[in-house]
């Protein structure tokens, strides 16, 4: 028997069902204050970064977009407006605590035109060609096989449909290089504060520090099918926004109602 193989978690090398278990134990473990975490750690600016991405996405009424990792659920809130009045959009997440969190916070705001699917990225529950565009917002980095998440993402869109990856990446200004790895040197510090879990936001740092850099992350997009692909560096390369759209002619046509963005 062959044997399982194993991939990055963080520094460590370990096999692929040791990291998804370890990834989603810290994501139970820091779901109640995974927002207020991301404010400190971002200074407030992923918010920002959420809006820009949202705004490449081309998005309109009666489209079926999917928050893939969605997490707590800034991404589904932001598309809701857009797509209705016939639109759809499903927060998804392998992460059962996570998605509850979202699922609530999603209600309290009255958004009501949001499915949740627990779903795992790497075997999407959804047909083929039956999406307008998909985002991921800084979980792909936690994915344990990013080749496999990509192919399925292209499966699943629309021909024309776009994916777009906010994701951290590698500041190309050595000074600000410098000076955010200072910056991230406290975020366990500061995890253990508030969510009582250093380990989680150590686990943060070094899987930032092993995710593939833009010019990588671009080369795996284009291999999993997606054409057009490209990046927008955000304060100089801290996190991108990578984007890319499925091509027209491929087998499949839109289903479940989609049409082409």
């Amino acid at each position: 028997m062959s044997e399982e193989r194993t991939v990055q978690f963080g520094y460590e090398r370990v096999s692929a069902g040791e990291k998804t278990r370890r990834v989603e134990g810290i994501f139970r473990s820091v779901a109640d204050r995974y927002d207020l975490m991301n404010d400190l750690m971002s200074l407030g600016s992923h918010r920002l970064m959420k809006r820009m991405t949202i705004e490449m996405s081309g998005v309109r009424a009666g489209h079926t977009v999917v928050d893939l990792a969605g997490g707590t659920g800034d991404f589904a809130a932001l598309y809701a407006p857009l797509v209705q009045p016939d639109g759809r959009v499903i927060l998804a997440d392998i992460n059962a605590a996570m998605l509850e969190v979202g699922r609530d916070r999603l209600l309290d705001r009255g958004i009501t035109n949001v499915d949740c699917c627990l779903a795992d990225a790497e075997a999407l529950p959804f047909g083929d060609a039956s999406v307008n565009c998909i985002t991921i917002g800084f979980g792909l980095r936690n994915l344990t096989d990013k080749e496999r998440a990509l192919s399925e993402m292209c499966r699943v869109l629309a021909p024309g449909g776009r994916l777009l990856v906010l994701e951290f990446s590698k500041p190309e200004n050595p000074l600000i290089d410098a000076a955010y790895s200072v910056f991230q040197s406290f975020w366990p510090g500061i995890g253990r504060a508030i969510t009582g879990d250093a380990d989680a936001y150590r686990y943060l740092v070094e899987s930032i520090k092993v995710h593939p850099d833009q010019k990588a992350l671009k080369l795996m997009m284009s291999d999993a099918g997606f054409i057009d692909v490209g990046y927008e560096n955000l304060l100089t390369g801290v996190a991108a926004i990578h984007h890319g759209r499925k091509a027209y002619g491929e087998p499949g046509g839109p289903q479940d109602g989609a049409t082409a963005p």
